[in-house]
This record gives C-alpha cells, sequence and structure tokens, in this order.
C-alpha cells in the first residue's frame, strides 16, 4: 500500500504537472478529432440493380467503406429494381427510403421505412403521377424533411409528353421535376410541377443552408450538356431560380450533398470518366474538384448522404 502511495506521489509531483496537463488536452483533442459521434451513411445500389440497397458508411465524409451486403430486396415496382436510393432520418429516428422500381411503365416509386436500417417495413408503391396518364416514368426520386413545416418533401424527375414546349430532347424525353408532401407517408398531397428551368432536368437534390435560403443542385439532361447546375430558392418548394452555368463535366449525374465542416461535399457520378466525383464548395459559386481526396467503393451508384449517430454504423457492422 506505501509503495503504490509513493509512485501517485511521484507521478504528480509538482514539476510534472504541466506535462500531464498537457497529456490530457492532447488525449481530448485526438478525442474530438477521430473520435467523433459523428457519421455518415451513403445509400447505394450495383447494378442491374435487382439486387437492392447497399450502404457505405464513412467517418470524415471523404473516406468511404462498403457493408458489402444487400439490406433491402425490392419486391415493388414493374421492374422490381431498386435504383437511386434516397433516404432520410425523421425526428422520431424512423429512416425514410424511396427510390426508382422502374425506367419505365411505372407512374410512382418505391417507399420502405426501419428503425435501424436492418429491419423493414413492408414495401409500398407510391403512385405519385398516376393521376397523369401519360406520364411515362418516375425517375431518382428524392427525399427531404423540412423541419419548419413538420412534413417530408419528395421530389422526382417524370416525362409527360407534349406538356411542355420542345427542347432538343425527345418528348418521351423531356423531363421536368414534380413533387408531394407527407406527414406520415399515409396521406399525401396533389403532384405538383416542382421546377421547370426551360430545359430537360433529373437529380435534383435539395440543399438547406440556413431559413429561407435553399440550394437545388440538378441535372441538366439535354444533349450536349448532360451536366451539374444549381439554383437557388427561399422556399424549399421553391420557385428555385437563377440557374447557373455548370460546375461539372459532360455526362455527370446523381448529385448528393453533404456538409462537411465549413464546407460543402457535392458527390456525383461522372458516368463519362467511370469514376465517382467529388466537388467542394463553400457558396455554390465557386467549385473545387477535390474527387483525388476521396474514395468511393467500385461498383458504388447514385445514392443519398445523411449524417447519423456513430452507434447506427456500429450496429451495421455488427449485423453479419
Amino acid at each position: 500500500m506505501n509503495k503504490n502511495n509513493e509512485r501517485i506521489k511521484t507521478v504528480f509531483k509538482p514539476n510534472s504537472i504541466s506535462s500531464f496537463r498537457l497529456a490530457i488536452i492532447g488525449l481530448l483533442l485526438c478525442g474530438l478529432a477521430s473520435c467523433t459521434k459523428q457519421a455518415y451513411i451513403f445509400t447505394s445500389f450495383h447494378e442491374p440493380a435487382n439486387e437492392g440497397l447497399r450502404l457505405l458508411y464513412s467517418y470524415d465524409a471523404y473516406h468511404w467503406t462498403d457493408l458489402n451486403k444487400t439490406f433491402l430486396k425490392p419486391t415493388v415496382g414493374t421492374q422490381k429494381v431498386l435504383r437511386d436510393p434516397s433516404i432520410v432520418q425523421g425526428p422520431d429516428g424512423t429512416f425514410h427510403l424511396v427510390w426508382t422500381c422502374s425506367w419505365k411503365g411505372d407512374k410512382g416509386f418505391g417507399y420502405a421505412s426501419s428503425k435501424d436500417l436492418i429491419n423493414w417495413s413492408a414495401q409500398k408503391f407510391l403512385p405519385a403521377m398516376e393521376s397523369e396518364p401519360k406520364t411515362v416514368n418516375v425517375w431518382a426520386p428524392e427525399i427531404f424533411y423540412d423541419n419548419e413545416k413538420k412534413e417530408y418533401i419528395i421530389i422526382w424527375a417524370s416525362t409527360i409528353p407534349f406538356h411542355f414546349a420542345k427542347g432538343i430532347e425527345e418528348e418521351e424525353n423531356n423531363h421536368r421535376m414534380y413533387s408531394i408532401t407527407t406527414k406520415d407517408f399515409e396521406t399525401f398531397s396533389k403532384p405538383k410541377l416542382f421546377l421547370d428551368p426551360g430545359f430537360s432536368v433529373i437529380d435534383a437534390v435539395i440543399v438547406k443552408r440556413a431559413i429561407k435560403d435553399y440550394v437545388l443542385v440538378l441535372k441538366d439532361n439535354t444533349r450536349p450538356n448532360r451536366n451539374l447546375k444549381v439554383a437557388f430558392a427561399m422556399d424549399v418548394l421553391g420557385p428555385y431560380e437563377n440557374v447557373s452555368d455548370t460546375f461539372s463535366p459532360k455526362l455527370t449525374e446523381g448529385p448528393t450533398v453533404v456538409k462537411a465542416g465549413k464546407d460543402w461535399l457535392i458527390y456525383f457520378d461522372a458516368y463519362g470518366q467511370k469514376i465517382y466525383s467529388a466537388y467542394k464548395t463553400v457558396d455554390f459559386k465557386s467549385f473545387k474538384d477535390v474527387t483525388a481526396e476521396v474514395s468511393i467503393p467500385e461498383g458504388h451508384k447514385h445514392g443519398t448522404i445523411i449524417k447519423v449517430k456513430r452507434k447506427v454504423i456500429e450496429r451495421l457492422k455488427n449485423d453479419r
């Protein structure tokens, strides 16, 4: 006992207190930097999209690891595929997932929910465009939670031939963005035109920077462009205006946006280059290519990034 007491006295003698304090501060800083409780999930799928939902995870939003399994096999829609999975976590902790379930022929999209990303509800087909019988397709539904109105917004691209001025595209490829809202995924608003920028547009994603400050990242789907632009609005449902010039190379699509520190990272599929890319911005006016700074598993396709608690990742990693 006396030896132990003597040892303690030695450790804490006055001339070592400064070093001890510095060590504690170092450990705290290390903990803040590398042991944060924050983490990220990136929804994904692999071609030909019939296997189902895949998930990537990251602790810094730059380097991603595939969990190497499928979490939800698609059972709804004409083709029964799961493409472009978009996810959001509601205020009660429930995850809500929507996805493209057919290339053509469907007038809606797939939906399911989960408390843990492992056990899922029964899948539903949400016939969002059934009131428009000439609808060709429903592509890339993107889900967003509006914490001001306490409701979910889902936007997607559809073609209704001869509804809009003839552009470069064929009538069955002349897309516009539409939207619906819901509070409970049981009752929905009627679909409304969400965005008509005067050209064929798909793959739009909503970003909230502050109250009355929204950005829409979108794909100009016209030939020969097929690249990414941004637009701005004071309300989450628009109107989105001041569509920018493109900031990405040609043949790019499927953007998703995540805040990492002071920067916004925009991930997208640069399918013309056969790579997955990332650009960084602080203001959505100037953009820097940071593709060389990120790592994405091979085979990853169009999905959505959300922030989650670190324990969500650990639970997924332990579910084997």
